[in-house]
């Protein structure tokens, strides 16, 4: 659900958040629109948790970054975006961790995980946001065609529950079955 009056900038999208009103609600700021996130449906959480667990197990082993769930991004020179993937990973992890507000840059790897309301092409769009914008990797997770829409700067791939997800570059030596993300 798009909340729409005008064109906001972040400054006001992070007013906007503090409201009472607006607490236990989630947002997205999305080229100047707050954009009200669906609930989470069953399905979704398990599928996110289906990632980010193996991720977390994988970064005992390799503290290469953090991982974190629902973590909004932002680049500090666009004042109409404030991201939130559903799962995100960041590689640096000597940066202090944000305990406020956004944080000033992409994610290395960004998952979302297709919710019933979400459209395909709103997806992919968030997809080359996200690349045009640092991360180097996003993850499209797509429930009812259980299938995984994977996006480089190099282009893009389509895998299927008899392939293997990689953490390429971003997470050397991880990988998933993607069947195993779609168990629930």
């Amino acid at each position: 659900m798009v909340i729409q009056d005008k064109l906001y900038t972040v400054e006001e999208f992070e007013s906007f958040l503090t409201q009472p009103k607006n607490r236990d609600r989630n947002f997205e700021l999305i080229h100047g629109e707050i954009v009200e996130k669906t609930m989470p449906t069953e399905e979704h959480g398990i599928i996110t948790v289906n990632i980010s667990s193996p991720i977390k197990i994988y970064l005992k082993t390799h503290p290469i970054g953090r991982i974190g769930v629902e973590v909004r991004n932002r680049m500090p020179n666009d004042p109409h975006n404030s991201r939130q993937p559903d799962i995100s990973f960041r590689a640096d992890i000597n940066k202090p961790v944000v305990k406020r507000g956004a944080v000033q840059q992409m994610p290395d790897l960004a998952v979302e995980i297709q919710s019933p309301d979400d459209s395909l092409k709103s997806m992919r769009e968030k997809a080359e946001y996200y690349l045009e914008n640092g991360a180097r990797l996003v993850w499209l997770v797509l429930p009812a065609k259980k299938l995984i829409e994977v996006y480089t700067p190099d282009g893009v791939e389509i895998l299927t529950q008899d392939d293997t997800l990689s953490g390429e570059d971003i997470l050397p030596d991880f990988t998933l079955p993607v069947r195993e993300v779609f168990e629930l």
